[in-house]
């Protein structure tokens, strides 16, 4: 086949910048093939390269005591104690996810997955975080419905319980949903696989399924705006098989057994190119592959196709030779391609053959140590504007148009459609905070979150980032967990806007702050740049993810609010409602500044929580919708109503940070209160749990009326 000549259009549609093609002649010296142009955008594009936003993420702390693994692998690994690890990971799916969602959805749970067993460890939570358009656009409700089958379609057949997330909708989403998919994994310490290949003429062996067209130039597409040639994109989406991929988690698994394995890593974006660079570059060794021995499940495919595909449910391994015949008699046992399809070499070279032909013959290192990197120019985000005085509404109305929204409103049509308590580990599911499961055959436990408010990042890059972090805290500390450490996605737009850099240079110094502060060091992680349609950006979100340990001994705050039980909030309320859900959801409003968030605050009022925790029935941390809603939501899944004193508009709505709100006994009220005097803490009295009504002051409202629309709102919007 002839290939087609390197023009400047040929390079631009690699994504590939005037002035980045100028360095690959530099490099090479010479032009290069096709199928070098596609190696180099693969791996220079931004979402392989992070040549966007490498200066700032090494900014983030990732380091501490409890990290065994931190960025730079496959995914982050934690020590959790007794030889035991927790290996997770967050990662986007967002562009194939707008173009085809329930493939790019799914196939988004597969590659997270992949990167958690790929360290050799079984997985055993799932989480998502997702961000749609206004339910009115016309895409929206195929993209919700869409995403979610994906999601369930392919976690619940591969057999891992998906333990939380979170849903919104906001007109900046658009043009661009985010899906973003989180997976944790329990390892042995001693029993934990990187991917450095070692030694040389060692066998590179391709394992798992065939190979195929779907995905080409995937990870470059994943790396533009789109425009309207988006239904042109459609097939660079991946196609995914749970099935199989279990069955791969299975051989890959008992393959690590056998002592075969010196080297693995997960065939993800930019497929066999990036695995293998990735894999000689980190033992800095060269790589030769010979292309004619992969896999394939489609005819007459190039070097080209093969190098850029992102067939789903591959994984790239270096062996020990002497162990084939075992490592082979594995993955045929599982019906699994088992294929040595090249060799690593001395030489710092990645030379691609393909039926006797050299296709591409470049310097392995350059691929990934010399991919371009920037520091965008960028203006700090100005500062919000005073906001206008919000009247005084009828507080149960207020509520009531909060739970109206399908941002405020139940998600069990979501979750639902998702496989909460296979494994029989999960201690607690979907829709009650963070999610807890059993570390299986032990007495800990660890919990799990995924958390950020768009619209405090917008407002305020810097609170908002410190925000996403300490609301994960929070979450963690609510259920009695102490938390480890975190994973962060970072979606923002298009990085060579100076104000969209802004934002993103913002967000990584209030997250690097805040768990710095809360020491939640992030261990892995993932940015999605250039989330813009018709230039036209999604609100910045840079979402975290955090797990949390419930030692052995420790009982987790998972009890309910009871007929009697006292209502108390810990931390200071001072009424805060700029870039509340108040106001976006009853004013139509999104101005004034983000929360201020104080770390110090945070720290003390968590660290009571857990310190105080027998004397806590139930506990939830506030945060959107403030006091009224996370009384409600405590009222309605206990089926009890409940009585606040106030109905002032901020003390109800206002979302101040470091705040929880606690029900326990009279007595535990009293001792919580002494305990709160003697620990500096803010404590108060604000209601009790009682009857069947929901009030708040002289405003009331019967709790079945308001939990009829609470559970109904949000399928009636995207079903």
């Amino acid at each position: 086949m002839q290939e087609p000549a390197i023009t400047p259009d040929l390079i631009e549609a690699h994504g590939l910048k005037p002035d980045e093609y100028e360095l690959i002649l530099e490099i090479i010296g010479r032009e290069p093939t096709f199928t070098e142009l596609g190696i180099f955008s693969a791996m220079w594009n931004e979402h392989c390269s992070y040549k966007s936003s490498k200066k700032w993420l090494r900014t983030l702390p990732t380091d501490g005591p409890q990290v065994i693994c931190g960025p730079g692998e496959n995914a982050g690994i934690v020590d959790i104690g007794d030889g035991d690890a927790v290996v997770f990971k967050m990662e986007s799916h967002n562009h194939p996810s707008y173009i085809e969602p329930y493939q790019g959805a799914a196939t988004g749970v597969g590659g997270i997955l992949r990167d958690v067993f790929t360290m050799g460890a079984r997985p055993v939570a799932a989480m998502n975080s997702l961000s749609f358009g206004e339910t009115s656009h016309p895409k929206t409700r195929r993209l919700v419905n869409g995403v979610v089958e994906g999601i369930g379609g392919y976690g619940n057949c591969f057999g891992v319980p998906t333990v939380g997330g979170e849903v919104r909708f906001h007109p900046a989403y658009n043009g661009n949903c985010l899906v973003n998919a989180f997976a944790a994994g329990l390892a042995k310490t001693d029993g934990i696989f990187y991917s450095a290949a070692s030694g040389v003429g060692m066998p590179v062996v391709y394992l798992g399924a065939k190979t195929g067209r779907d995905g080409v130039g995937g990870a470059t597409m994943a790396s533009a705006e789109f425009d309207d040639t988006i239904e042109e994109k459609r097939p660079t989406v991946q196609v995914g098989d749970p099935f199989t991929e279990k069955r791969l988690m299975e051989a890959t698994l008992e393959l690590m057994q056998t002592g075969a394995v010196i080297s693995i890593q997960d065939m993800g974006a930019a497929g066999l190119t990036c695995s293998a660079v990735e894999m000689g570059d980190k033992g800095k060794l060269g790589v030769k592959l010979n292309l004619e021995d992969v896999p394939q499940r489609e005819e007459n495919m190039t070097a080209y196709e093969m190098m850029l595909s992102e067939s789903q449910e591959r994984m790239l391994m270096v062996l020990k030779p002497e162990l084939e015949a075992e490592a082979r008699a594995v993955f045929e046992k599982w019906d699994l391609d088992f294929a040595i399809v090249g060799e690593t070499i001395a030489e710092d070279r990645f030379l691609i053959m393909h039926n006797g032909e050299v296709k591409a013959d470049l310097p392995l290192s350059p691929l990934s140590g010399r991919a371009p990197e920037y520091d965008r120019p960028w203006v700090e985000t100005p500062a919000a504007a005073a906001m206008d005085d919000v009247p005084q509404i009828d507080p149960v109305d207020g509520l009531r148009a909060l739970i109206s929204s399908p941002n405020y409103a139940g998600k069990q049509w979501v979750y639902e459609q998702y496989d909460t308590m296979v494994m029989a580990d999960t201690q607690r599911a979907p829709g009650l905070g963070a999610g807890i499961i059993r570390v299986h055959g032990t007495d800990k436990k660890l919990a799990f979150t995924s958390d950020v408010t768009p619209r405090y990042v917008r407002a305020n890059p810097f609170e908002g980032g410190k925000q996403a972090v300490a609301e994960a805290w929070r979450n963690l500390c609510a259920v009695g967990a102490k938390p480890l450490a975190t994973t962060d996605n970072l979606n923002f737009g298009n990085p060579e806007k100076p104000e969209i850099m802004g934002q993103f240079v913002g967000a990584i110094k209030g997250i690097g702050a805040a768990v710095a502060a809360l020491d939640m060091p992030i261990v892995s992680g993932n940015v999605s740049l250039y989330n813009e349609t018709d230039g036209s950006a999604i609100l910045p979100t840079p979402t975290i993810g955090a797990v949390g340990l419930i030692a052995a001994g420790e009982e987790p705050i998972t009890g309910t609010a009871r007929d009697g039980h006292v209502a108390l909030v810990i931390g200071e309320t001072t009424g805060h409602l700029g870039q509340s859900a108040l106001l976006a959801e009853v004013f139509n409003r999104e101005d004034g500044d983000a929360p201020h968030v104080d770390l110090d605050a945070e720290k003390a009022t968590g660290e009571f929580i857990r310190a105080n925790r027998d004397l806590i029935k139930a506990c939830t941390d506030l945060s959107d919708g403030g006091l009224a809603l996370a009384a409600f939501e405590m009222a309605e899944t206990a089926g009890v109503g409940v009585h606040l004193d106030s109905d002032d508009t901020a003390f109800l709505f206002g979302e101040d940070q470091a705040r929880y709100l606690i029900a326990c006994n009279f007595d535990q009220a009293e001792a919580l209160m002494v305990a709160a005097g003697k620990a500096g803490v803010h404590i108060e009295t604000v209601g009790r749990f009682t009857g069947d009504t929901v009030r708040f002051g002289a405003s009331e409202a019967p709790l079945s009326e308001l939990a009829d629309i609470f559970r109904s709102a949000f399928a009636g919007a995207v079903a």
